[in-house]
């Protein structure tokens, strides 16, 4: 199946957060927190300015965000967990960095 989000929505595929501490410590999987950065799947086209206006969007599919930790709503599509979030909860892009494991 495939997912177009509308509007100023994007479709994030969150990102594997580090299994152990600076320290060397390992995070157990109950410990752990949902990481709250992901890779960018598809974006929607856009919102209208008060004129009607299209205004894209800074992002696009294959960039690495962070986003708020408690926004979005989780989907699952064919069987792998999805993040719907407004462009506004994305808080910037990830650049330099190499591509990161995709959370299972």
């Amino acid at each position: 199946m495939k997912f177009r989000p509308l509007h100023d929505r994007v479709l994030l595929r969150r990102l594997d957060s580090e299994e152990k501490t600076s320290g060397g410590i390992i995070i157990p999987e109950t410990a752990k927190e949902k990481p709250m950065q992901g890779e960018v799947v598809a974006v929607g086209s856009g919102s209208r300015d008060e004129s009607g206006k299209l205004i894209p969007l800074d992002v696009k599919a294959g960039d690495a965000v962070l986003f708020s930790k408690w926004s979005g709503t989780e989907v699952t599509i064919d069987g792998v967990e999805y993040l719907v979030v407004k462009e506004s909860d994305i808080m910037g892009i990830v650049e330099g960095q190499k591509k990161a494991k995709k959370a299972a």
